[in-house]
């Protein structure tokens, strides 16, 4: 009687261990699959190196986990706020007098059109929330922008509303186990596991989510903060030729522009071609130029830019 029980304690003990030691080698496993991957695919962890027309390599650092992870907690919280705010406005204004009682007696008490409103605009704040910031911010949201944080595309365009609606159509699929409440557990082995730390959702659209970086290039307002002597009228770059619709631009657009110009000297070589790079691209989603891409420069873009929209302004007046 003695024997077989001990027997039978051991192996108890012995499942424990196994069970231990195959979860730590499974971890270690993934862990070391991460870092062979991204060792191959770029040169500095968590650095994403895209190559422009001008062969020029921009390096974007990556957002980490724990960034993108409160980015998507303020989010979220922003999110279920305005859900509430919503709901109990619906409720007020539908003149129930008692606010305490359960779920569905409050909702027998409204009217059928009111609550298929409601219904509506919950599920619009509820869906497309991410989609709509994304798109009107250019890849930010309020939880992003506060992290300083931005999603564009794997070429370092920006996002389009395709992009914005492909990679959050497929967030409900990163939030598994959760969809009220998202958990994010399948979303977390994604990243963990891409050398871009993607997620479903961006490898499906074709997004990257990087850190923006305000030691390697000065931003909007620290460039364009002090006025000085116009030298935005001066070429320094071989003319860029391009067919668009100059009209498009907005003499706002423009404004901005010719402050790079100006302010292009006071900049290193790295720093101007960010800043180049930056103002130009959203004025090209717009316009569309064609070019040849041999000898396009986006700081020869905006110079003939400038020059263009200037020489319709002369004639127009």
């Amino acid at each position: 009687m003695f024997l077989p029980t001990k027997h039978t304690k051991h192996t108890k003990i012995n499942y424990g261990i196994f069970k231990t030691l195959f979860f730590v080698s499974f971890v270690y496993f993934v862990g070391k699959l991460k870092l062979i991957k991204m060792a191959h695919i770029i040169e500095t962890e968590e650095t994403l190196i895209i190559e422009t027309p001008e062969r020029v390599p921009l390096a974007f650092a990556l957002a980490s986990i724990g960034n993108r992870f409160l980015a998507v907690l303020i989010d979220h919280f922003i999110q279920y706020m305005a859900i509430l705010i919503v709901a109990w406005a619906f409720i007020s204004w539908s003149g129930i007098g008692d606010l305490d009682a359960a779920p569905n007696e409050l909702l027998a008490q409204m009217s059928k059109w009111t609550i298929a409103l409601m219904i509506i605009i919950l599920f619009l704040i509820f869906a497309g929330y991410f989609i709509f910031f994304e798109w009107l911010w250019n890849g930010q949201t309020p939880g992003k922008r506060l992290l300083k944080l931005r999603v564009i595309r794997e070429d370092g365009r920006p996002i389009t509303l395709w992009e914005a609606v492909a990679r959050n159509l497929l967030r409900i699929f990163d939030a598994i186990p959760g969809f009220v409440i998202p958990i994010y557990s399948l979303g977390l082995v994604s990243i963990f596991m891409s050398s871009r730390d993607q997620r479903f959702g961006d490898m499906f659209a074709g997004t990257v989510v990087i850190r923006e970086r305000t030691d390697e290039a000065p931003t909007f307002e620290e460039t364009f903060s002090n006025q000085i002597s116009d030298a935005a009228f001066r070429r320094v770059q071989k003319r860029t030729d391009f067919e668009a619709d100059v009209n498009l631009v907005t003499p706002d657009e423009i404004e901005v522009v010719e402050s790079f110009l100006r302010r292009r000297w006071d900049l290193s070589e790295r720093q101007r071609l960010w800043m180049a790079w930056r103002v130009a691209l959203p004025i090209m989603y717009k316009i569309k130029p064609n070019y040849d891409i041999q000898t396009f420069t986006y700081e020869g873009f905006l110079e003939e830019l400038l020059h263009r929209f200037h020489t319709r302004q002369r004639f127009l007046n």
